[in-house]
């Protein structure tokens, strides 16, 4: 981090470095989701709603060859069992999500009050013109 006045390009930004990492449609809700604890490839596919198997699929093996997500096979009783978890790279990404969770969360409830503000004042009347004013205009 410099004084400020620093130019810098796209792709030597470090915030776009972490979004480029841990970003997409699907990414986000994975990491959410693997952040409380390991998940099976079939809990994965329920709980994330609209994603495709196949989607998900590649997003996995994105974040997979990231070093990010672990991928564990449990060849002991057919069917074969496999589970996706943070790996110990991934648990570094812990405090972020934390923050971007509850900064979301804040950000969604300022974004309610904010519409909820703006329908109030669009049904409030628009007050009648100054009569003496616009006598003084016509």
């Amino acid at each position: 981090m410099g004084n400020g006045t620093e130019k810098m390009s796209i792709a030597n930004c470090p915030v776009t470095a972490t979004i480029d990492a841990i970003g997409g449609k699907w990414k986000p809700l994975i990491l959410y989701f693997l952040k409380e604890r390991p998940h099976r490839f079939g809990e994965l596919t329920r709980r994330i709603d609209g994603a495709t198997k196949k989607v998900l699929t590649e997003h996995l093996r994105e974040l997979e060859l990231a070093e990010i997500v672990e991928r564990t096979v449990y060849e002991r009783t057919p069917p074969q069992r496999v589970e996706y978890s943070l790996s110990a790279y991934g648990e570094t990404l812990r405090p972020v999500l934390n923050l971007m969770c509850d900064w979301g969360l804040a950000h969604r409830a300022r974004e309610t009050r904010r519409a909820e503000a703006t329908t109030r004042l669009a049904r409030e009347p628009t007050p009648a013109p100054n009569s003496a004013a616009a006598q003084a205009r016509g």
